[in-house]
């Protein structure tokens, strides 16, 4: 997937840069929220309206997380690169991608619970793969987007 960006890559070297502190930050919060589901699941804690009640929960800590933290990072990559449009980039990408992988971190364990298959042995996998994929599509899409026009 990432070659499919090649052209914004070349042209901005901070990109490159802080293309892995995307997945990375939204890997750490979805597994927080994962590991906080599946344990909530072998002690019997998660039914009915629990599940609506931590969905909800996790949505909008997952927001403001990744709104702190966006802007964190954003200051930080301001500082140190001083260009206003990796920074939009970077801001933008790590909220979108720090909400998204705490509702997988909800929603994967409970999928795989319904289907059977225990979210403890599959569910850091594909947790990993929807952060990663997640990331580095807002990160370099919002970048071609933004920086490229």
């Amino acid at each position: 997937m990432i070659g499919q960006f090649t052209e914004v890559l070349d042209q901005i070297v901070a990109l490159a840069i802080l293309m892995p502190v995307v997945a990375s930050m939204g890997g750490i919060a979805g597994s927080q929220t994962l590991t906080v589901v599946i344990r909530g699941l072998a002690l019997g804690q998660l039914a009915g309206n629990n599940k609506r009640w931590l969905y909800n929960k996790e949505m909008w800590v997952g927001m403001l997380n990744g709104l702190i933290w966006a802007l964190v990072v954003g200051a930080i990559s301001q500082l140190w690169f001083d260009n206003p449009m990796v920074t939009l980039v970077i801001t933008l990408a790590i909220f979108i991608n720090m909400s998204v992988s705490n509702l997988a971190g909800v929603l994967i364990p409970l999928v795989l619970k319904r289907l059977k298959i225990d979210p403890a042995l599959s569910g850091a996998v594909i947790l990993t793969t929807v952060t990663d994929v997640v990331g580095f599509l807002s990160f370099l899409g919002l970048a071609t987007l933004i920086i490229l026009k």
